[in-house]
């Protein structure tokens, strides 16, 4: 199985009666979702298939194929594109908030922020 912290194995006891059911890792299952998430992480930071698969090999010591990376990239560039072509509001309200550190002088010296809204 291939995770985000490289490949493990996995040993799931016979069961004739096929009453088993495992808890954390789905069955048939081969990789988790971390790994999908890591892989996505390094794509929007701007490397390649290729870079991609390099760096999980140099890291994680996995084997991953460039059909497997781009795959999972064409998952997300769709859910990229449904989100890039979404109704936008017409109005969207912002509050900045700001603030200064002051030193005050009473009877002794203090740091007080004041805190501006605008």
């Amino acid at each position: 199985m291939r995770t985000d912290v490289g490949e493990v194995r996995i040993s799931v006891p016979r069961d004739r009666a096929g009453t088993f059911a495992p808890a954390v890792v789905p069955k048939h299952a081969r990789r988790l979702t971390g790994f999908d998430d890591a892989v996505l992480s390094l794509y929007a930071k701007g490397m390649t298939t290729g870079d991609i698969v390099n760096h999980l090999a140099d890291i994680y010591g996995s084997e991953v194929s460039k059909d497997l990376v781009s795959r999972l990239t064409d998952a997300f560039i769709e859910d990229m594109q449904q989100w890039q072509s979404r109704p936008l509001d017409a109005c969207y309200p912002v509050l900045l908030l700001d603030a200064i550190v002051l030193k005050i002088r009473r009877t002794f010296t203090t740091m007080a922020s004041m805190k501006i809204a605008a």
